[in-house]
């Protein structure tokens, strides 16, 4: 079994660390690590290092740094504009996601979202997405963290912008005619993924997303739900991309 992984806000310069706080914790009392063992601490920008500990704490780990590495970006990046999801399918959708590679995740308030983030209750949700994609990430093991990204939703005018400026933009509808398995992919850049909310997108809004140069593209034959549609997205791209 890979050693586990700690996110921690910068690597230490030297060669012993004293880890604390939520990770700390989580490391000494709940997975319950003893001397000798080994752990991964990231950055969550790819910065890497392999430690020992050599001594446990109240919550607290001393650790022994053993070597250093660092993790290019991936490239091209992929980038899933998320519909708002009701429930929990949206964190379902993000952890999953996180899982299998994506770069960064953007909420988006469609027009058949049945929830809408406003004020208050918006920034805590999308610090719920967040939080989410950080714990998946250290169940993944990356060193890269995705970006949960924007305003607590972003309109479709925002994500429309975003669009115009990717090297490659897809919209998931299960009227298409492409399939994501044969679609052009760049090799450089950034590529846009759209999912809808559980209601579909509007019309206005996939023509919106085509005027914009977006593709629709379907899966296939059947129709997934918002929480794992990404996910089975992101999978063809990162198999097609040679990320697997």
């Amino acid at each position: 079994m890979s050693a586990p992984l700690f996110l921690v806000d910068a690597l230490p310069t030297g060669d012993t660390l004293t880890l604390d706080g939520p990770e700390g914790h989580h490391a000494a009392t709940v997975q319950r690590l003893r001397v000798g063992e080994e752990l991964v601490l990231a950055d969550g920008r790819g910065g890497t290092a392999a430690a020992v500990v050599t001594a446990v704490g109240r919550g607290t780990l001393d650790l022994r740094l053993t070597s250093r590495g660092y993790a290019d970006a991936p490239v091209p990046r992929l980038v899933v504009v998320q519909g708002i999801a009701k429930g929990d399918r949206g964190e379902l959708a993000v952890q999953a996601m996180t899982e299998v590679g994506v770069d960064e995740i953007v909420p988006w308030a469609a027009s058949r979202s049945v929830v809408q983030w406003r004020g208050d209750r918006g920034v805590r949700a999308r610090e719920k997405w967040a939080a989410t994609a950080r714990e998946a990430a250290k169940q993944a093991r990356r060193p890269w963290l995705p970006v949960v990204a924007g305003a607590p939703d972003e309109s479709t005018g925002t994500v429309t912008r975003r669009i115009a400026g990717a090297a490659a933009a897809f919209v998931l509808h299960e009227e298409a005619e492409e399939r994501l398995t044969t679609a052009e992919l760049p090799s450089i850049g950034e590529i846009v993924l759209v999912v809808g909310p559980e209601g579909g997108i509007a019309d206005a809004e996939l023509t919106a997303f085509t005027d914009a140069g977006a593709h629709p593209v379907r899966l296939g034959p059947s129709v997934l739900r918002t929480s794992t549609a990404g996910v089975a997205a992101l999978s063809v791209l990162s198999t097609r991309l040679t990320r697997w």
